[in-house]
């Protein structure tokens, strides 16, 4: 088969390795592809791997040899998942590869604000504990976990995995989720948007991108939280409207937000987060750990072993 990877240099930098991908057949990797170059590259090629690089519609239909596209994520917006389906092109994606790695970021963010980390690492590299009358020193509040409630929007694979390290902290865990009360563990209550944002002190975003999902959180929820409640967003970008939680921030109307993931990436210099108060943001990578993304390669060749044999998995429907 004739493969062609059109961005694999953020799921493998040099750190691992394609050799169970070109086993399948001749394999061209690109690192990145610019949009001008994607139908060059992509001709004659009957399996394309994207990761970031967009197959829209017209992409897709100049293509007449394609017929497998797997999606090196988990979430597949990059692709025209109609135009590929009236092609018979199959869509293949990769879930779950990542769910640890997600919810751990979600508690570094948690922890980073809570208990200041970064703050107090500057403190100390500035002498400001080694002049200090006493045995420690802290400038700003502290808060602990325990007790208080996390509201997961999407109770997914991701954000079920972190609702469990929630209640290993001892937290109480709130969830929006279309399962019922009776799939629902006793540890986790179900909640519905506006009750979260209302109530919980820290709401974590898990939920798809979808045109309903698309500025989910904007000023009127935001109107809703607590002075002292923290937004983390793992998921997508665009879940957030971010002028919304620029001027909430910045304004006192929430505490603290936590981002790993912006609606335009990398950001423009001018996205209002990047100058907020209290906002903290790492550059998407809380699927980028080193088992992730042996996972996501492992699982790539997986799904194109599987369409190779006629019985594909992970199929986007």
């Amino acid at each position: 088969m004739n493969i062609v990877v059109l961005d694999g240099y953020t799921a493998n930098p040099g750190d691992l390795n394609w050799d169970k991908l070109q086993e399948l057949g001749k394999c061209t990797i690109y690192e990145r592809t610019a949009p001008d170059e994607v139908l060059e590259r992509a001709a004659g090629a009957e399996v394309l791997l994207t990761n970031k690089v967009v197959l829209n519609s017209e992409t897709i239909a100049a293509l007449p040899d394609l017929k497998y596209i797997g999606v090196l994520a988990t979430g597949y917006n990059v692709v025209d998942i109609a135009a590929a389906r009236e092609r018979g092109i199959i869509v293949t994606n990769i879930p779950a590869y990542s769910t640890p790695s997600v919810g751990q970021m979600v508690f570094a963010h948690i922890l980073n604000i809570t208990q200041q980390v970064r703050h107090y690492s500057e403190k100390v590299t500035q002498g400001d504990w080694s002049k200090s009358s006493d045995f420690c020193f802290y400038d700003t509040p502290l808060i602990e976990l325990l007790g208080k409630k996390i509201g997961i929007v999407g109770l997914g694979q991701t954000g079920y995995n972190t609702a469990r390290i929630a209640i290993g902290f001892g937290m109480k865990v709130w969830a929006v989720t279309s399962k019922s009360r009776l799939q629902l563990p006793p540890e986790i209550r179900k909640a519905d948007l506006d009750q979260v944002f209302h109530e919980c002190d820290i709401i974590s975003l898990h939920c798809p991108l979808t045109d309903s999902t698309r500025n989910l959180v904007n000023a009127n929820r935001l109107s809703l939280m607590k002075p002292t409640s923290i937004l983390i967003n793992t998921g997508r970008g665009p879940l957030v409207n971010e002028q919304d939680l620029a001027d909430a921030l910045n304004t006192g109307k929430i505490y603290a937000a936590g981002l790993d993931v912006l609606s335009e990436e990398p950001p423009r210099s001018d996205n209002p987060l990047l100058t907020a108060r209290n906002c903290f943001i790492t550059p998407h990578i809380a699927w980028a750990n080193f088992e992730a993304r042996q996972r996501l390669i492992h699982i790539t060749v997986s799904n194109l072993k599987a369409y190779i044999d006629g019985k594909p998995v992970n199929v986007v429907k």
